[in-house]
């Protein structure tokens, strides 16, 4: 078990790195180092085999430093409930959090079964694809320039622990999904054929990729181009479009379906 040690200065060099990437959603490309918190966060980063270097246990929770999820660590710190206040933008301050090492960035899986992001911008929407295209059985996300920061705070909160099963792409280009061996769909809210009708009439394939697009002005011409497929998703109720991680979790649930 990793012995803890106490932290109690604000300008301690460790807990200003926290503040600024709790804080900075691009900080983590500088440091090669992302910051996760809470139990479930941390438990799903160690369940897909990956070590913390440092564990950060709140003071009023110091039972946690005698946990197997501290006690993975390198390291083991204790700070004071005030100094972790300073570092979480929770409401209720994690009892636990982890500093670990990013992924390294690494090729492109031409073989994958993909999700491409083209230039989505809520945090919210991109953690939630990543949680959608890990429970359905994908397992690549590409994200093209543009596009939220993957690693960033919001995004990792709304990952849910999606992120440690997925192999993740950024700042990549149309010319990189070009390059990819299974043909591309991509999703519309006014144009191709509709979801349902293609299960209906078994077009839908088991291996393809996915291209979801900006909240706004939704896929870039050069995807458009290169899809095989355009999809739309039946609305009766009228409304006008989905939400784009509503609309990723619908086709990729119906890919699954196509797979299983």
């Amino acid at each position: 078990m990793t012995e803890p040690v106490t932290i109690t200065s604000r300008d301690n060099p460790l807990l200003k790195e926290l503040r600024k990437l709790a804080a900075d959603g691009a900080a983590y490309r500088k440091t090669g180092r992302v910051w996760i918190e809470g139990e479930h966060l941390c438990s799903a980063y160690m369940q897909k085999g990956f070590q913390p270097s440092i564990a950060v246990v709140l003071e009023s929770k110091q039972a946690l430093a005698q946990s197997n999820i501290a006690g993975a660590a390198i390291k083991l710190i204790v700070i004071p409930d005030a100094l972790m206040a300073e570092i979480s933008p929770l409401d209720s301050l994690p009892g636990i959090g982890f500093v670990c090492d990013l992924p390294a960035q690494t090729a492109l899986l031409p073989e994958a079964r993909s999700v491409v992001l083209d230039r989505l911008q809520d945090p919210g929407n991109v953690g939630s694809v990543l949680r959608s295209a890990a429970a359905f059985g994908f397992t690549q996300v590409i994200a093209l320039k543009g596009s939220a920061a993957l690693w960033s705070p919001k995004v990792l909160r709304a990952g849910m622990g999606a992120h440690f099963g997925l192999h993740l792409i950024e700042g990549a280009s149309s010319d990189d999904v070009a390059s990819l061996s299974h043909p591309l769909a991509v999703t519309s809210s006014h144009q191709g054929q509709y979801l349902h009708d293609m299960l209906q009439k078994k077009e839908l394939p088991a291996q393809l990729n996915w291209a979801l697009g900006h909240e706004g002005q939704g896929i870039c011409s050069e995807l458009m181009a290169a899809a095989r497929w355009h999809v739309r998703i039946a609305q009766p109720g009228g409304e006008e479009s989905l939400n784009v991680a509503a609309a990723a979790a619908i086709c990729l649930h119906a890919s699954a379906s196509v797979a299983i």
